[in-house]
């Protein structure tokens, strides 16, 4: 009886090694199909092998749904596949027109990667769910994670549990959304394993890095395809270089006083410096863009940084210049007891883009700019 057990016992751990090892083929064989570099393919675990497919099974769709055609839609995969899986194209038939496709994707790569460069930020594709379904590869350029470690989870799981609200509201389709793609732009928090010196850390370890996300809603009607948030986003620096005249920098307290403002903007508003001490950037804006600024306040107050949108600046004898503010609240230093009240903030910085020249100069739309014409 005992050797009886002892032979089914062999028998079943025999089976079981060979389901392990049929499966570690089929894995294998799997993350070999994914178009990534062979040295990240050998060091996928089964989980991340799932959620990669998953993700690239969903790319294909949207690309599917795009360009309309099953051939063309598989280019960039198949290419990826063949270049990235370690196959040889010249065992193929037809090694010419291997070869030619060879070239085609390592030009459309090096392109893509210039696109990258100019837009100084990484691209985003989000289901409607909050997946992320693809990421380009220079992610780990500016939040310290790779590709593979952040594609097919959920935003959710990365962002401020402050911005989850503003985010669902984001990916939210409306009946009239349907036929257009709506346009979006928010700012969120997100984790970053990048350390102040550039350096990657542990992700126990990370940092709130703010986004700046742009793009579009894409939907899709047919039910195979994947109607998503096509987004780049731009990390916020904390700091800004003034590359042009038509920049200039201003301090204000937290309810947007200013408290200081550099030169430059009297040759761009007309208004010298000690003029706009202690007013408010409301009594400069135009008032049907009193929302955006409202909105950026906002976010300041919560994410400690935003950026503005367009909008519209007053000029002082008249007509309005269109911006764009790029602002961060500076915080003061670690509180103490010789210093109650230190932990507070210290004021908002605010570099100022003038995106025009003065439009509509003989319309007077606030009384401050009926002043100097009295006066004179």
């Amino acid at each position: 009886m005992t050797a009886d057990k002892e032979k089914r016992r062999a028998i079943s751990r025999e089976a079981a090694r060979r389901r392990r090892r049929v499966e570690s083929d089929v894995f294998g064989d799997l993350s070999r199909l994914l178009p990534l570099q062979p040295t990240v393919q050998a060091h996928l675990d089964k989980p991340s092998v799932i959620r990669l497919t998953l993700s690239y099974i969903r790319t294909q769709a949207l690309l599917k749904e795009k360009t309309g055609t099953k051939t063309e839609a598989s280019d960039v995969v198949k290419y990826g596949q063949v270049m990235e899986g370690g196959e040889n194209p010249r065992e193929c038939d037809g090694g010419f027109e291997e070869e030619e496709k060879e070239t085609m994707y390592v030009e459309a790569s090096e392109e893509a990667n210039m696109y990258l460069r100019i837009l100084e930020g990484f691209l985003m594709v989000l289901s409607t769910e909050g997946d992320m379904i693809f990421l380009s590869d220079n992610i780990s350029k500016y939040m310290g994670l790779t590709q593979t470690e952040l594609m097919g989870h959920n935003i959710f799981e990365f962002t401020h549990p402050g911005d989850h609200d503003e985010i669902r509201s984001n990916l939210r389709l409306t009946a009239e959304e349907i036929w257009c793609g709506a346009k979006r732009d928010f700012v969120m928090r997100i984790k970053s394993a990048l350390t102040h010196r550039g350096r990657s850390a542990n992700l126990k370890s990370a940092t709130w890095k703010v986004l700046h996300c742009q793009g579009r809603a894409k939907v899709c009607i047919a039910p195979s395809s994947v109607s998503c948030l096509v987004l780049t986003c731009q990390p916020l620096p904390l700091s800004h270089t003034l590359l042009s005249i038509h920049t200039f920098t201003s301090q204000h307290s937290m309810d947007m006083k200013f408290t200081y403002c550099d030169q430059r903007v009297t040759s761009l508003l007309g208004y010298r410096p000690d003029e706009l001490l202690g007013r408010s950037i409301y009594n400069i804006c135009h008032t049907l863009d009193t929302n955006c600024l409202t909105r950026n306040h906002l976010n300041l107050c919560c994410k400690s940084q935003s950026v503005s949108g367009q909008y519209r600046m007053l000029v002082k004898n008249g007509g309005y210049v269109w911006v764009e503010t790029h602002s961060a609240v500076i915080p003061s230093v670690r509180p103490s007891k010789s210093r109650l009240g230190a932990h507070q903030p210290l004021c908002i910085l605010c570099v100022t883009y003038v995106l025009s020249g003065v439009e509509e100069p003989s319309l007077q739309l606030s009384l401050d700019q009926t002043i100097p014409r009295y006066m004179c």
